[in-house]
């Protein structure tokens, strides 16, 4: 029976992967695997059994996606040991770690280390990937370099999404749920022949609920007082056409947006700077957390302050094709092509400083604003002999980045500023005055001196020169253009009935080019020019140590006059060869055992984004880079393993060791100011990845369980180590530590039971659960941002009819109401965590010396809620 036969005459489409190379998108069946060989992944562009494959795979079948209640990628790491899934200023900036190595999204200039791939295409960003997937059929997740066959920017790992295609037997579906949190959402699908050879499928879904924060929204004029709600509608339509017995066809188009308000910070710990932003809103509340004694950890609270909204606006649309054609060459091979158009966007407001004073802000106007439109080609060719299975393949893409940025003075920075400044005056010099008054002293033309120590002295009281004033002070527009081409190979030799060799290589080139114009806008950075004119009566005064952090503080990138109207022009080529050889031997039919090593690689990029330091001739930090790249990052990958299938094939154990090592590690961190990118010389991951299935006995019972040990580390590395030795001392506590998000030990579990219970109806339940020990959610490893362990558990209760005609969900998300941290960062102009000298041990970190406020974006608290799904 040929290609579109098959497709005709089965009442599901599950098998036809099974027959057919290179087609994605193979639905499972509804009640999932029964035994271990049913577990079918494409981690090698080809459907095999799991346990063949010689890589760690977590495979994840639709009965347990839907168990665990799996919407997003985010909500798929509750299923995956040694991933997290993260997101901060907005849900476009979502990052996705394995074996804690991802990178941060903050920017759209880097790109992404964990690679997102949805029914063959690749999204570029983690954020791209991000939103509801709709109806899944299975995702694999793929740890470890994926560079041959899933191309760049997979260093670390792919997570690799198969939905539902169409089918030409006739079904429709749909669901209606109902939450705390005023959550509700409804989605439905149906599915059928169009035409003697074509079937299509259209999906829909709308779904909303109220924020997870509550707001004391300050000084306004925000007066929303809640935030991180849910406001979106998306739509999936395809086509499956078969034109010939021996050809395939499939056409996706989808269209997704957002409206909603996100993500405001909550304060985990608040430093000694809190007077001087409750000096500033004491009419309308405090402006923070209240500090706790000895400025340690505030309590757990889901209460924000912010005075500025956080609206955002994401749409996200695309087409894509995918054509496989039997040739029968070569003794039988498979062309497949992969075609895909995207265009994805976002804008958004921003509290930068997440307090209740007005301090600083990004307008929801349409001035702040990423966007990313690409389109790709794949082409491979496939096929096997008895003793190869070969590959040879194309790939190109082309992308468009745009990004816009903004930043408005509120009313409060220069008095909080001021109060910062004359703050830490105060400590060196009691006689100079705590005041909010004190930048003009800085500023006066042809300041003095002793004009300037009698300003100091006074508070600031007659000083005439200017400050900051409310309003825009930066208008940034940035594009880049990438083009990539590669070429590659995957081949696997059958050695012996019993021992396989894989060797994969792939070729890339890529070309990428920056434009951009940086404009001030308004009179603030009139305040920088004039501090920088006093340079030398400051340095007199206060001395050249305590001098260069004041003038650096007043010529921060939101006011520094070097920035206006310069034009940027970079661009850039590189090639790189990458590629794996994996030696896989079956010692029976249960056990193989498995060696392997890979290269993978991350691109070159840009960021996009006001970037200073120093010269040899101008000492302080305020000059703009002479350039915005940053190098490529490499991987070097290393595993031995095994593949156990036990007890009649219902038992799966795997284990793998894993050794990886990562050159100039791209880190994009926010240092309490300003984003910096930096290329860490050296990050290694080691450790065991363990994976356990049993399909039990009892019918209906199965067990899952994983567990990854990782020891990551930053290479000890110095100042003159970094590209640009201005960000060390923000960076001084990695040489040699822990990197962030890389817990030691990560381990889930889960159950799930569903059985017949007599008068044709069934139930069943479900507890899918996550332990991770402690780790730091910074990327500059200060203390106050560490995590302690905890566990995430979610449950569902399920009744229905025993053909799933319907069927009624009871759930809950984090059951336990787990308290954690997301990301935590440094508050914005609220203090410092790091000195201006060097420190006994190296670095520029004192506990004592330590002001820095920390916020916080948190995990969601317990959901739960009832969905009632039909189908037919």
């Amino acid at each position: 029976m040929r290609l579109s036969s098959l497709l005709r005459h089965t009442a599901s489409t599950a098998v036809v992967g099974a027959v057919v190379f290179g087609f994605t998108g193979v639905a499972a069946a509804q009640d999932g695997p029964t035994t271990i060989d049913d577990i079918i992944v494409t981690a090698q562009k080809r459907e095999q059994s799991l346990q063949d494959v010689p890589i760690v795979v977590t495979s994840l079948s639709q009965e347990m996606l839907q168990d665990a209640g799996v919407k997003d990628i985010k909500d798929l790491q509750i299923l995956t040991p040694g991933m997290t899934v993260t997101s901060t200023t907005t849900e476009a900036s979502t990052t996705a770690r394995i074996r804690g190595v991802g990178t941060v999204g903050d920017n759209p200039g880097l790109e992404s280390s964990v690679g997102v791939v949805i029914d063959g295409v690749y999204r570029s960003r983690n954020g791209v990937g991000f939103g509801d997937l709709g109806e899944l059929s299975r995702i694999e997740v793929l740890k470890g370099p994926q560079g041959t066959l899933f191309g760049k920017n997979t260093s670390a790992g792919v997570i690799n999404i198969i939905t539902e295609q169409p089918s030409f037997t006739p079904g429709f579906g749909a669901e209606l749920t109902g939450g705390n949190y005023g959550a509700w959402g409804v989605a439905g699908s149906v599915t059928g022949p169009i035409s003697e050879q074509i079937a299509g499928r259209l999906y829909m879904a709308k779904r909303e609920r109220d924020g997870l924060y509550d707001v004391n929204v300050g000084d306004g004029p925000r007066t929303l007082t809640d935030d991180a709600n849910q406001d979106f509608w998306t739509a999936r339509g395809q086509l499956l056409i078969l034109p010939s017995d021996t050809a395939s066809i499939r056409i996706i188009a989808d269209y997704s947006k957002r409206d909603e308000y996100c993500c405001v910070g909550v304060q985990r710990r608040v430093g000694p700077t809190y007077p001087f932003i409750a000096a500033q809103t004491a009419p309308n509340g405090p402006g923070t957390a209240a500090p706790t004694p000895g400025f340690g950890f505030v309590p757990f609270s889901r209460l924000a302050y912010a005075n500025r909204d956080t609206g955002q606006q994401i749409e996200d649309m695309g087409l894509s094709a995918e054509a496989n054609l039997d040739l029968g060459l070569f003794g039988g091979s498979t062309l497949t092509s992969v075609t895909s158009f995207r265009d994805w966007s976002t804008q958004n407001g921003m509290d930068v400083d997440y307090t209740g004073a007005d301090i600083a802000y990004r307008n929801n106007d349409g001035e702040f604003y990423a966007e990313i439109d690409s389109i790709t080609q794949e082409f491979r060719l496939a096929g096997a002999t008895d003793r190869l299975d070969w590959l040879v393949g194309l790939f190109a893409t082309r992308e468009n980045v745009g990004r816009g940025d903004t930043f408005y003075f509120g009313a409060d920075y220069a008095p909080v500023l001021s109060y910062q400044l004359s703050a830490a005056l105060n400590a060196a010099v009691p006689a100079f005055a705590i005041s909010p008054n004190i930048i003009p002293c800085f500023t006066q033309p042809g300041q003095t001196a002793l004009g300037l120590q009698g300003c100091l002295v006074s508070g600031g009281v007659g000083a005439t020169g200017p400050s900051f004033s409310a309003g825009q002070s930066l208008r940034d527009r940035y594009s880049q253009r990438s083009e990539s081409v590669a070429v590659f190979t995957n081949n696997t030799f059958k050695v012996t009935d019993a021992f396989d060799i894989t060797m994969g290589l792939r070729y890339t080139h890529d070309s990428k080019r920056l434009q951009g114009l940086q404009t001030n806008v308004g009179p603030n950075q009139l305040t920088c020019a004039a501090a920088l004119g006093n340079a030398a009566t400051v340095s007199g005064v206060l001395g050249a140590a305590n001098a260069g952090p004041i003038l650096a503080r007043l010529c921060l990138p939101w006011s520094n006059p070097f920035y206006n109207n310069r034009t940027i022009s970079e661009k850039f080529s590189d090639g790189e060869l990458s590629g794996t050889i994996k030696g896989s031997y079956r010692l029976n039919d249960s056990v193989m055992a498995y060696a392997s090593y890979a290269r993978g690689y991350k691109s070159f990029g840009y960021n996009m984004d006001r970037v200073q330091g120093s010269t040899t001739t101008n000492p302080l930090p305020v000059v703009p880079n002479a350039s915005l790249l940053f190098p490529s990052e490499v991987v070097d990958s290393y595993e031995a393993g095994l593949k156990t299938t036990l007890f009649d094939r219902t038992v799966l154990l795997n284990v793998t060791y894993f050794d990886q090592t990562f050159t100039d590690f791209q880190l994009n961190t926010f240092l309490g100011t300003a984003f910096v990118v930096e290329s860490i010389p050296e990050l290694t991951a080691r450790g065991v990845d363990a994976d356990f299935m049993w399909f039990t006995p009892l019918e209906g019972l199965s067990i899952q369980a994983g567990a990854t040990y990782t020891d990551a580390k930053y290479s000890d590395f110095t100042r003159a180590d970094l590209v640009n030795p201005d960000n060390f001392p923000g960076l001084s506590l990695l040489p040699g530590a822990r990197a962030s998000f890389a817990p030691e030990w990560s381990l889930t579990g889960g159950v799930n039971f569903d059985r017949e219970i007599g008068n044709g109806l069934k139930a069943g339940f479900a507890l899918s659960a996550k332990y991770q020990t402690e780790y730091n959610t910074g990327s500059d490893l200060l203390p106050y941002k560490m995590q302690d362990a905890y566990t995430v558990v979610n449950g569902r209760i399920s009744f229905g009819s025993a053909d799933d005609r319907w069927t009624m969900d009871i759930w809950a998300q984090n059951l336990l109401d787990e308290e954690y941290v997301q990301v935590a960062y440094n508050g914005f102009l609220q203090g410092s965590g790091f000195q201006n000298t060097q420190q006994a041990d190296g670095t520029y970190y004192s506990p004592a010396g330590d002001s820095q406020t920390i916020d916080a974006f948190l995990g969601a608290p317990r959901t739960y809620g009832v969905t009632l799904r039909v189908k037919y």
